[in-house]
């Protein structure tokens, strides 16, 4: 095999490893160099350089877009969702918590099943099926006016979703490394941001259409249109098994390993976790509790396009932040300024007649910074060798809540309204609040503040 010819690359001779190179990269060629050298690839087409690792640095970036296209299908298309489907706000908050609960416990597996079972190519085009399944059960239980079927699409679409960001980092630190990787990770996510705010400012539009199509409103021009978006999964599919393909060939002429997650999940972790850590964990699942379930809902607070502001700001914001924080440290600062903010925009909102555009700019500032500076802190309080647990239980813990939160947060709608829900909202930012001054104290006082 090549990766055994890899591990014994230096006991062959030379002639050897040349007629070894030459049946990878083809007959010998004309690029300058002497008979017998082998053909030199053109630089798109050569792993080993720059203009090839961008296309797989595009094929990553798109490999999210239709996950995080489809993510918030339910929250572009609100009004319409509960009005053909005949719905109330909670139960149109299910779709939210249905992607949630498999995520409870595949983020512990998630990195298993890449690693030991499927592999970084094979995992990620499986994935990528789940989501496009998925979507495509979501849209006919709306064509088939089957609200459960719905669920069970959303169901099968978390299972894709949460995974296949797995893999898509696990393929950014196999062909990118070192500080490359700040720029990467924050291209990726600036791609899914697009991809939320894309969706966000066109569902309506596209439902628009097909409705002037069909002369009618009702499920059948839900279903469509939810079809009609699940062209992106397809297409993030198609650059799913390119990139498959890719890394297979520069397997073969680099030698290069498949990529690893590098996660090693241990149960019996978490009974070890510090006090520092649950309160990072309490501050990650009541921030997100009041960020995510409040753009879903966003529909009926006002327009589509000011939820989108959110991700607007958030896709350039990311990378920069992520920079910021690298090169002055300071994680837990930041954190308080964020969750200080987010706190801000949502009194502003129930408080305040203000334009929502102040509100929705300065919850899309702080959405960014917290994400930057929040998740790099578990690596200051965990052993490297329970890294993996502890993000894997940070990400269970968060999936948890907003699939409990959400549930709630269309109950309260239902029931109180929207002064109220923001209010609760703003608890769940306030108690975020408390557990980041607790983290600060606990970490003077144990002199382990370190990067914080």
């Amino acid at each position: 095999t090549f990766r055994a010819q890899c591990g014994l690359k230096k006991a062959l001779p030379s002639r050897r490893r040349k007629a070894q190179q030459r049946a990878l990269l083809g007959p010998d060629g004309g690029d300058g160099g002497s008979a017998g050298s082998p053909r030199a690839l053109p630089a798109v087409c050569d792993p080993s350089r720059l203009p090839h690792r961008l296309l797989v640095l595009a094929l990553m970036c798109f490999l999210g877009f239709g996950s995080c296209f489809c993510y918030d299908n339910p929250a572009a298309l609100q009004t319409q969702v509960q009005g053909d489907m005949k719905v109330n706000t909670a139960r149109f908050m299910a779709l939210y918590a249905w992607y949630s609960w498999p995520n409870v416990v595949l983020c512990f597996f998630g990195g298993f099943l890449i690693d030991r079972v499927f592999g970084i190519r094979l995992g990620t085009v499986i994935f990528s099926i789940f989501v496009c399944v998925g979507q495509v059960i979501f849209a006919l239980g709306a064509l088939l006016n089957a609200f459960w079927l719905m669920e069970v699409g959303r169901f099968i679409f978390g299972i894709g979703g949460e995974s296949l960001a797995v893999a898509q980092n696990t393929y950014a630190v196999s062909w990118f490394k070192g500080k490359e990787l700040n720029l990467v990770f924050g291209l990726q996510l600036s791609m899914a941001r697009i991809g939320s705010t894309v969706n966000m400012n066109i569902m309506g539009w596209i439902y628009s259409r097909v409705q002037d199509l069909l002369k009618h409103t009702g499920h059948t021009t839900l279903g469509l249109a939810l079809l009609i978006g699940g062209i992106t999964c397809l297409f993030s599919l198609a650059c799913a098994l390119i990139l498959a393909y890719l890394d297979k060939r520069a397997e073969k002429l680099l030698c290069k390993e498949q990529g690893k997650t590098g996660e090693v999940i241990k149960l019996t972790d978490v009974k070890n976790f510090s006090l520092s850590l649950w309160l990072i964990f309490v501050i990650c699942v009541c921030y997100y509790a009041a960020v995510f379930p409040f753009i879903g809902l966003g529909k009926k607070f006002s327009f589509s396009f000011f939820c989108s502001v959110v991700y607007i700001i958030s896709a350039p914001m990311s990378p920069i932040f992520g920079i910021l924080v690298d090169k002055i440290g300071k994680n837990i600062i930041w954190v308080l300024c964020a969750v200080v903010t987010t706190l801000a925009s949502h009194i502003m909102l129930a408080f305040t007649f203000w334009n929502p555009w102040i509100a929705m700019c300065l919850l899309g500032v702080a959405y960014s910074l917290l994400a930057c500076a929040l998740w790099p802190m578990v690596a200051f309080v965990v052993p490297e060798h329970q890294l993996g647990t502890a993000y894997g239980f940070m990400q269970s813990i968060q999936n948890l809540g907003l699939a409990v939160i959400s549930i709630a947060a269309g109950m309260i709608l239902d029931t109180r309204g929207y002064l109220f829900l923001e209010v609760f909202f703003s608890a769940c930012v306030s108690l975020s609040l408390v557990a980041v001054v607790m983290l600060y104290f606990v970490n003077h006082l144990t002199g382990k503040s370190g990067g914080f």
